[in-house]
């Protein structure tokens, strides 16, 4: 544990960030307020931060599990906030309940996304051109196999097209693909009558990175459709095991699926299942459905199974900023002023 927060200390703004994973936030957050003696920031072990919350003022969740009992012992806590973009952790009712905001960090503006939809490509060519494979071949001193495929004139099924889809598709468009895409609402999308989107407006150009939107219920007949199924939506209770036996059913055989969003998106079973049965062509994922994932776990004996350790957002680029975000939002609360570069859930 490193400077734990004493509750006698004055004038001091405490900022708790929980647990050792994904240092680069804690190390970067600290370097970047390492001239503002007036900023205290700390990394505590997550089965220690029940006992010591009530000392921060600020807490960045990473992979803790923040629940009602331990929001409710963070008397000095202003904001829960997370480094990205995924609140599935908090209980945000019970924070609204206590009086303290909670937000996330928009990953469109600190380059998060742009970096999880390099990841994306990575394991879809991965998949594509046999990873696993070409490093046996290696091993076993052959050449010229595995014969892979092309990313080139295959369909992209993008599952749920916020900044992370925009980011992909923007990347995916040179190398002539099709791409597909769902989303609960389009501001432009003629079938379906829904409020306007910031996001379209921003971007400006949505319309012609997608060749074919849909909304929700059209995820099956999508996938049905699709070579490579890239699930990049929010975890919610809605969103949750979304991939499962129907989805992963409606696919074509043989296609790929690549998860860069939450584990628990996708149905464990049902992925073994597809895999062991050949229907399922290749899994690429960067998360899983526990983390940090089990190196013995069956799903690895697969040749068509690409795993990374939770790194989609993980660069130098974006974490800087986002430490900057933390950084800047931590001088704020200290001095009083209202925070910005964040986007709040209550």
């Amino acid at each position: 544990m490193e400077g734990m927060a004493r509750s006698s200390d004055k004038n001091i703004t405490r900022v708790l960030f929980c647990g050792p994973h994904f240092p680069a936030s804690h190390n970067y957050t600290k370097e970047y307020l390492q001239n503002y003696p007036s900023i205290q920031v700390d990394v505590v072990p997550i089965s220690d931060v029940p006992d010591v919350i009530a000392n921060y003022h600020l807490c960045v969740v990473k992979t803790m599990r923040l629940d009602s009992n331990c929001i409710s012992r963070a008397n000095q806590m202003k904001l829960i906030m997370q480094f990205g973009v995924g609140l599935e952790g908090v209980d945000i009712n019970a924070a609204t309940r206590c009086g303290i905001k909670v937000a996330r960090i928009p990953g469109d503006v600190t380059g998060n996304a742009a970096s999880c939809a390099e990841l994306t490509i990575y394991l879809m060519l991965g998949l594509l051109r046999k990873q696993n494979e070409m490093r046996m071949a290696i091993e076993q001193k052959k050449l010229g196999v595995p014969t892979g495929e092309t990313l080139l004139g295959k369909t992209v099924f993008i599952l749920g097209f916020g900044n992370i889809g925009v980011e992909l598709a923007k990347r995916l468009r040179p190398f002539g693909v099709k791409i597909i895409a769902t989303k609960r609402s389009w501001a432009s999308h003629s079938q379906v009558s829904c409020q306007s989107s910031a996001l379209a407006v921003k971007n400006g150009i949505i319309d012609d990175l997608v060749d074919e939107k849909g909304c929700h219920e059209d995820i099956f007949e999508f996938a049905s459709k699709a070579d490579v199924v890239v699930c990049c939506l929010s975890l919610n209770k809605q969103t949750a095991g979304i991939v499962n036996k129907s989805f992963l059913s409606s696919m074509k055989k043989g296609s790929l699926l690549v998860n860069i969003a939450r584990g628990g998106l996708l149905d464990y079973e049902a992925i073994a299942h597809y895999l062991e049965c050949g229907h399922l062509g290749g899994l690429g994922i960067d998360v899983a459905w526990t983390e940090p994932f089990d190196p013995n776990d069956p799903i690895l004996k697969f040749k068509n199974v690409l795993i990374t350790p939770h790194v989609g957002g993980v660069t130098e680029h974006s974490y800087r900023s986002m430490a900057k975000v933390v950084g800047d939002v931590a001088l704020q609360l200290h001095a009083g002023t209202p925070l910005t570069g964040l986007e709040f859930v209550n």
